[in-house]
């Protein structure tokens, strides 16, 4: 049965996505600082694997990790999932500790986690395993707004294609999804509308998460010896390029 770990688990895209991976049979490892949620999350599927940790702790990461490897044998996947978002505002509005935050979690963690992954798929027996960033249509163009979450997300492209390549020879693949506008709890400002570049307030097309799954499932299926090295996944209609 193919394993995966997926961070930010207990909610949103990480919780869409880990029931998705549970329904198509997959062993799931669930990581996520709020062990309630994670519960709920596994909504108790016997092949969910609760791991309460913080990711931008190395200890509480790298012990999740350790005990997921140590209970299946193996770790084919790991979705980096877990990242923040701020208030949109321009740059001098933004309190230093709230950048501080959302790197910790969104650059920070993704490193932590990605390392930890990257190392047990190196030493295991086969060799090799993939990771799958999340990213967002800000690693290419950037919302109004938003210096501290754009910043991050080119950050997580340049942890993508510099693990994509440093893993070529221990059959780790790496990739990225980016998504615009997922129906979700932090998305869900969108639907009562949010500013434009051009200083507007506007209401933007969303679409259901699942979408966002689904693309995650078939990324993370696919043989060793393909890669989606960049995924774009996005309302169809949400303002995007230009962001106009």
């Amino acid at each position: 049965m193919p394993t995966i770990i997926i961070t930010g688990a207990g909610s949103g895209i990480g919780r869409a996505t880990a029931r998705t991976f549970l329904e198509a049979g997959w062993q799931v490892g669930l990581m996520g600082r709020r062990q309630a949620a994670l519960e709920d999350t596994a909504q108790g599927h016997e092949a969910a694997l609760i791991l309460p940790c913080d990711v931008t702790d190395e200890a509480s990461a790298e012990a999740g990790f350790d005990r997921a490897a140590a209970e299946w044998g193996h770790l084919d996947v790991l979705f980096n999932n877990a990242g923040v978002s701020l208030k949109g505002a321009p740059i001098d509005e933004i309190p230093v500790a709230d950048w501080r935050n959302l790197i910790d979690i969104n650059v920070n963690g993704a490193f932590i986690a990605a390392r930890a992954a990257f190392r047990i798929m190196r030493h295991q027996d086969p060799q090799g395993g993939r990771i799958i960033n999340n990213g967002s249509v800000s690693a290419y163009v950037p919302r109004w707004g938003s210096a501290a979450y754009t910043a991050s997300k080119h950050a997580v492209l340049g942890l993508t294609k510099t693990v994509s390549l440093d893993g070529r020879p221990f059959n780790i693949a790496c990739g990225q999804i980016d998504i615009g506008n997922t129906l979700t709890d932090m998305a869900e400002k969108m639907t009562r509308g949010v500013p434009q570049a051009d200083g507007s307030i506007a209401v933007e097309p969303v679409m259901d998460v699942s979408n966002v799954a689904k693309s995650v499932l078939h990324m993370a299926s696919l043989p060793l010896e393909a890669n989606v090295q960049v995924m774009t996944v996005m309302a169809s209609a949400m303002p995007y390029v230009g962001r106009g």
